[in-house]
C-alpha cells in the first residue's frame, strides 16, 4: 500500500529536496506541497496524503496552528520536522495532535522510515529525542484535561503499566520482554489504551501520561 504525503515548508530548497528524496523510497508518493501551514491546511483537504511532513517555523500560519486544524478535521498523521531537538514549538505541536518529530537533518533513509511508522500508528519517533523534549517542557505544566481521574481510573493494572511503559519511550518489543508476555499482547493492551483514553496514538498517549502526572520527568532515565 502507497503512502501519499504531503510536504509542508516555507523553504524551496526543503521541500524540492525532500520530494526527490521521497521520490526514490518504495511504497511512498508525495502528492503534493505547501509553502505554508495556511497552505498545508487545504493542501491536505484535497490531497488527503496519510503523512503530512510539516514544518514548525513558516509564515502566516505556523506548523503547530496547522497541526491542531488538520487532526481535528482528517484522518492525516502529521511528523513534525525542527531543527533543534529541544525546540518548545515541537512540543506544542505534539499537543496539538502530531504523530512524531525528527530533525531535519535527518537522512532520506531515515525520514522515509519515520513517515512509515508515523503512518501505521505504531511507534515513537526517536525515543530518546521525544523523552527529553517531553521531559523539558512537562516541567513546565500542561493544561489540565477534562475527566482525567475518570478516563484513568477506566484502565487496568496492566494497561496503566503499559502506558507508562509507552511514555518512557520503550516500543512493543521492549515492553513485551520488561513485562513478559506476547508483542501481540501489548499491542492489544495499547489499542485499548488507546481507545479507552480516547487518544489517537502513542505519542499522544505519552504527553497524556507526562501531563496528568502518571509518569514525571523525574524519574525518567536517559
Amino acid at each position: 500500500m502507497t503512502i501519499r504525503v504531503l510536504i509542508a515548508d516555507d523553504q524551496a530548497m526543503v521541500r524540492e529536496g525532500f520530494s526527490i528524496l521521497l521520490g526514490v523510497q518504495p511504497g511512498i508518493e508525495v502528492v503534493g506541497t505547501a509553502v505554508d501551514g495556511a497552505d498545508a491546511v487545504v493542501k491536505a483537504a484535497g490531497l488527503e496524503p496519510d503523512v503530512i511532513v510539516m514544518d514548525v517555523r513558516m509564515p502566516e500560519m505556523n506548523g503547530i496552528e496547522a497541526t491542531r486544524e488538520i487532526t481535528r478535521t482528517l484522518p492525516a498523521r502529521v511528523l513534525i520536522l525542527t531543527t533543534f531537538d529541544l525546540d518548545e514549538y515541537v512540543y506544542e505541536a505534539l499537543r496539538a495532535g502530531a504523530s512524531g518529530f525528527l530533525l531535519k537533518d535527518a537522512s532520506g533513509d531515515r525520514l522515509a522510515e519515520a513517515i512509515r511508522v508515523v503512518a501505521a500508528g505504531d511507534a515513537l519517533l526517536a525515543p530518546a529525542v521525544t523523552r527529553r523534549l517531553i521531559s523539558q517542557f512537562a516541567r513546565q505544566g500542561g493544561i489540565p484535561l477534562p475527566d482525567v481521574t475518570e478516563r484513568i481510573a477506566g484502565l487496568t493494572e496492566r494497561e496503566t503499566e503499559v502506558l507508562i511503559l509507552v511514555a518512557r519511550g520503550l516500543s512493543n518489543t521492549e515492553i513485551a520482554a520488561a513485562i513478559h508476555v506476547a508483542e501481540q499482547t501489548v499491542k492489544s493492551h495499547v489499542g485499548r489504551i488507546l481507545s479507552k483514553l480516547h487518544l489517537r496514538d502513542r505519542t499522544q498517549a505519552a504527553v497524556f501520561a507526562y501531563e496528568t502526572g502518571l509518569v514525571t520527568p523525574g524519574r525518567m532515565t536517559f
